[in-house]
């Protein structure tokens, strides 16, 4: 019950963020790869955010 209100940190939001355009690279990899390809390196940027706050 106490969690409910907990704001999320900044490395959370990334992960959701990364997990998003993951997803998105892989089901656009089946259609169009030059556009997965571009949605893979936007979540590779973000995972650099995130491997940069973590430290």
């Amino acid at each position: 019950m106490f969690g409910l209100f907990k704001k999320k940190s900044e490395v959370e939001k990334l992960q959701e963020k990364y997990q998003k355009l993951m997803k998105e690279a892989f089901d656009l990899s089946k259609v169009n790869r030059s556009e997965s390809d571009s949605k893979y390196a936007e979540a590779d940027e973000i995972q650099k955010k995130i491997e940069s706050l973590s430290k």
